[in-house]
């Protein structure tokens, strides 16, 4: 058992970290035509606006489900007595997940295909808890 494996677990948290820095970045630039306005089209409204919102309410969905993953990573690095043989690569598949997740949110209005996305993001948190269940389980105390 390696325990150098958890400290790997801070490169998804980072990648989640930068990855809503850019959606903080691209909903700054969806909004610049009502708030500033800078770039509105020819009758005065904003031509991002509906992305806008779906860019909006896709930011506030990486504070609801990811709190789960976030907090079994942060478990993780804090403890020497549990390993995360499987929880690198749930984390990397979460990573993938929410990014797919927030193309399909943001760039369509195709909801089944977004559940379906989603479940990698779920399973993959799944995964991470369910190694520290069983790892906790088998601690002697």
């Amino acid at each position: 058992m390696n325990p150098a494996l958890n400290h790997q677990l801070i490169f998804p948290m980072t990648a989640h970290l930068v990855f809503c820095v850019l959606l903080y970045a691209a909903l700054t630039l969806a909004r610049l035509p009502a708030v500033w306005g800078v770039g509105r089209d020819a009758d005065g409204n904003n031509p991002w606006a509906t992305y806008e919102k779906r860019i909006s309410a896709n930011l506030s969905n990486q504070f609801e489900w990811p709190m789960f993953f976030h907090l079994a990573a942060v478990i993780f690095l804090t403890r020497t007595d549990v390993f995360a043989h499987y929880a690198v690569v749930a984390a990397w598949m979460f990573i993938v997940g929410r990014v797919l997740h927030s193309a399909i949110q943001i760039g369509t209005t195709n909801v089944r295909l977004r559940g379906l996305v989603f479940m990698l993001n779920f399973v993959a948190v799944l995964v991470m808890w369910g190694e520290l269940l069983m790892q906790f389980s088998a601690i002697k105390t």
